[in-house]
């Protein structure tokens, strides 16, 4: 499992936070008690695959989610293949060897988690399916009727077409991830001007950016065996006029993985009125099997990729784009080395060209 994935942490967060929207009445405060937190998956492409463990503060510690440390984690299959998983140096991650445990289609996985208090966690079994290829990736300009901004309502919608299989149950999903180059690490407002001070770069680098709350899934039940045309994907915004790099990841999931999403869709898109529902809907297919009253939340799954890369040419957007701040970097000045991270990466993208 790659850093793409959009996480559950995140989404958990995210419905709390929503659930609890502020009105005039204010109720006594909610107690979440500390709940596990698990994200992670295996794919039919190659590792490492990454399991992540958080688990919830106190309600009153607003979006604050602790770092699961110290926890036996272990992927299994049902041939009897297993690996337990190593956890990283920045803690509550746990990771795969490069060569260790494949994830083959047809066969169905599980994690099993042990943490330091001796509760034991264990996900249903989730059968690996193949992603159908994607067979058209492409987009369109068009500028939005409403608004004053014209820059701000210029955009390029980003579609896929793709074709489902005959056998029914197919589900899926599509998430995509975007690079962007930049040559400024570090950088800070000016107080006073509408300018950005910073410091370059020690080597390339590349923003990583992403849609946390997108949750794009659909089904076959409707379309079994039949072609999948402009599936919106997402709208490129006229920053720019430099071309855009986009990846865009097709997903077949179980109908769990389905269920869990479309729960939290219906959490991250409700009003947080006094007849939502709980975020309790979300817990997922991951149970203590020792302590029956441990709450889980997340989803283990195991997911079929299709995926490809479209550049997005932008020069035919109006001007004047909507640049952000300029940067300021004093000449000489030092270096800023380029972190490794979900937001941000030295790596060349796969298929970047330039």
């Amino acid at each position: 499992m790659k850093e793409k994935l959009l996480t559950y942490t995140q989404l958990i967060l995210y419905v709390f936070l929503v659930i609890s929207c502020v009105t005039e009445f204010q109720p006594d405060p909610v107690s979440v008690p500390p709940s596990l937190i698990i994200e992670g998956e295996v794919t039919d492409q190659p590792g490492p695959y990454m399991v992540k463990l958080t688990r919830t503060a106190d309600y009153s510690y607003k979006s604050l989610n602790l770092l699961e440390t110290g926890a036996a984690v272990t992927i299994s299959d049902n041939q009897g293949n297993q690996e337990t998983l190593t956890e990283l140096p920045s803690g509550g991650t746990y990771q795969t060897r490069a060569n260790g445990i494949r994830g083959v289609v047809g066969r169905s996985y599980k994690v099993t988690i042990k943490t330091k208090d001796g509760k034991q966690y264990e996900s249903d079994l989730e059968k690996l399916s193949t992603a159908p290829p994607i067979q058209k990736l492409y987009y369109e300009y068009t500028v939005e009727p409403t608004g004053v901004n014209l820059a701000k309502r210029q955009g390029w919608n980003v579609y896929l077409d793709t074709k489902d299989p005959e056998t029914t149950g197919n589900f899926y999903r599509w998430t995509w991830t975007h690079f962007e180059p930049i040559s400024v690490c570090y950088k800070r407002e000016i107080p006073g001007r509408n300018v950005l001070t910073g410091l370059d770069c020690c080597s390339p680098c590349w923003d990583i950016n992403r849609c946390y709350t997108c949750i794009d899934i659909s089904s076959d039940v409707n379309i079994n065996g039949q072609a999948i045309s402009r599936q919106f994907i997402m709208r490129v915004p006229f920053k720019s006029t430099s071309r855009y790099y986009l990846e865009v990841q097709q997903q077949a999931i179980s109908k769990g993985a389905y269920e869990f999403w479309k729960s939290v869709k219906g959490l991250v898109n409700n009003t947080g009125g006094l007849f939502d529902a709980a975020p309790a809907a979300v817990q997922g297919n991951v149970h203590c099997v020792n302590d029956p009253t441990a709450v889980a939340y997340g989803f283990f799954g195991a997911t079929g990729l299709s995926e490809q890369y479209i550049y997005v040419d932008r020069s035919g957007g109006q001007e004047p784009a909507d640049f952000d701040p300029p940067i300021e970097v004093p000449q000489p000045s030092a270096c800023v080395a380029c972190e490794n991270s979900l937001y941000r990466t030295p790596n060349k993208p796969r298929w970047w060209t330039y």
